[in-house]
């Protein structure tokens, strides 16, 4: 017994000495470019064994170690130190500019024109580096770069294909194509810019009735002061050069029918800001000398005014096929201009509240013998939504008198646009037949940004039909000129639609809907057309 005990105690010392004195071992640590190896007889983590005196060894807050510091260290290990740190720096590099293609009818086929110099801009990106013993191993960009000066695109103008199917057409066709009035007479064939009437701004184009002259307005060069624009008449015969009227900041204007030389505008004034209008809401006329190109009988018709809810875009006028009176609207209502200047409601209706720096307006047409009025009233809500967030638009009919007012199209959309055509004559009719067209929204509670249809129908909204664009191809989009979109126009005769579809001009036959395309490079809008 004695022996086995005696035995016991000399195996338990020396398990104990294993302990406090373990066998040594042999570990390496890489860092800082160089390879250092140590002998260790104590038991270490990694981040013990970094501690030591004889190591020494601080790791900054980037620093990559391996293996982990809490590693427990053996035989042969291997300790790596990557120093890691990143440096910020912000640099000026140069934004390219892109090379801008137009085309344009004006040019010959294929021939080039260099109407803009491109540079490149200037911004100043600040870049984050990642650096790892010395070597650069990432480089991001921090944030968005800021733009010290931006680039100013190239811009070439190429002639394209000018071939327009040949059709004969009533009276005069004026469109605006790369910002320069166009005009059609006789065929389609004879398309002819008019020298001199350029820098368009879509504000107002209108033709007088006998269509020899045109209304239009353009943007001022940098000398002439800061106006919206100025108002010009030019003849369509191309015989003389544009002239330029009094009246400065026009907004809407046109030609009064059923008097010589008679026109109606309105006016706003200059902001710096889109849409570099405010709306003063008044109405004038004005008489013009053709041949002296003077101003005669200025008139005020309605008072300068708030114009009411987002007035500041403006109110829309026009004038009945007789020119006896004016009908307006507003983004709340429309109605006749009374004989005193006041404005007298027909309808009203929810305005509708736009997210953007735009404000929505109905057009208004009407019929050839002055008794009704085409319009699109916003319509109630379908939902939970808001009145002034519903989505519901209706082309309507009211009578000039106020004595009833009907719904046509529920739910056509927010562009339609209804216009009445003139009244047409035919052989195998014994009475002179009237339409109305309107655009027809695909999908009409998403109307602002969709596509149409023209629609033809009976001036009472019977027998409507789709006359374009043909079946299974893109619908129409609204143009965004103006105090309303001009996007169509019927002919002086009644038997023929002008219209922008993909940024060209077409004419189609509303009888048998054939159509024709008249121009080819896509700059083309606000046609008018006038006996």
């Amino acid at each position: 017994m004695r022996t086995l005990l005696l035995l016991t105690l000399i195996l338990t010392a020396a398990c104990t000495a294993a302990v406090n004195n373990p066998a040594e071992y042999v570990v390496s640590l890489v860092a800082d470019g160089r390879e250092r190896t140590f002998v260790l007889s104590q038991p270490f983590t990694v981040e013990q064994f970094l501690s030591q005196r004889d190591v020494a060894l601080e790791l900054g807050a980037n620093d990559r170690l391996t293996p982990p510091r809490f590693t427990q260290l053996s035989d042969g290990m291997r300790i790596t130190v990557v120093r890691v740190r990143e440096e910020t720096a912000c640099n000026r590099e140069e934004l390219p500019f892109s090379r801008e293609i137009i085309q344009n009818e004006g040019l010959r086929p294929g021939e080039e024109r260099l109407v803009q110099v491109g540079r490149n801009g200037l911004q100043e990106v600040c870049y984050r580096t990642i650096i790892e013993d010395n070597i650069q191993r990432d480089r991001v960009i921090v944030g968005q770069p800021t733009v010290l000066s931006a680039p100013i695109n190239e811009v070439v103008v190429v002639g394209v294909d000018q071939s327009a199917a040949p059709l004969d057409i009533s009276g005069t066709l004026a469109y605006i194509n790369n910002n320069n009035a166009w005009v059609i007479q006789g065929n389609t064939v004879n398309k002819r810019p008019l020298e001199g009437a350029s820098n368009l701004d879509s504000l107002v184009f209108s033709l007088s009735p006998d269509g020899r002259h045109l209304l239009y307005t353009a943007k001022p060069t940098e000398d002439e002061g800061k106006f919206v624009n100025w108002l010009w008449i030019v003849e369509t015969s191309g015989d003389e050069p544009p002239k330029r009227l009094i009246p400065t900041d026009v907004l809407y204007a046109e030609w009064i029918p059923g008097a010589e030389s008679l026109i109606s505008y309105s006016t706003g004034e200059a902001q710096t800001i889109f849409p570099y209008w405010r709306a003063l809401n008044n109405l004038w006329t004005m008489k013009i000398d053709l041949e002296k190109n003077q101003s005669l009988n200025v008139r005020k018709v309605v008072e300068e005014s708030s114009g009411g809810l987002s007035g500041w875009w403006g109110t829309v006028f026009k004038w009945s096929p007789d020119g006896s009176r004016a009908a307006w609207s507003r983004a709340d209502s429309m109605g006749i201009v009374g004989q005193d200047g006041t404005l007298v409601p027909l309808l009203q209706y929810p305005f509708f509240r736009t997210t953007q720096n735009w404000s929505w307006r109905a057009n208004i047409s009407w019929s050839a013998d002055a008794k009704l009025i085409a319009t699109t009233l916003h319509g109630p809500p379908i939902g939970s939504e808001p009145p002034e967030a519903s989505p519901v638009f209706n082309v309507v009919v009211v009578s000039s008198d106020a004595s009833f007012s009907g719904e046509v199209v529920n739910s056509a959309g927010m562009w339609t646009s209804p216009q009445f055509s003139p009244l047409v004559t035919r052989p195998d009719q014994q009475f002179p037949k009237g339409y109305l067209a309107y655009l027809k929204s695909r999908d009409p509670y998403n109307s602002v940004d969709g596509e149409y249809d023209l629609v033809v129908a009976d001036r009472d909204g019977s027998n409507s039909r789709i006359v374009f664009p043909a079946l299974n191809q893109p619908g129409m989009k609204t143009s965004d000129f103006g105090l309303v979109p001009q996007d169509y126009t019927w002919s002086a005769d009644g038997r023929h639609i002008a219209l922008i579809y993909q940024g060209n001009l077409w004419v189609v036959d509303v009888v048998s809907a054939v159509a024709y395309q008249l121009t080819f490079d896509g700059q083309s809008q606000h046609p008018v057309w006038s006996s």
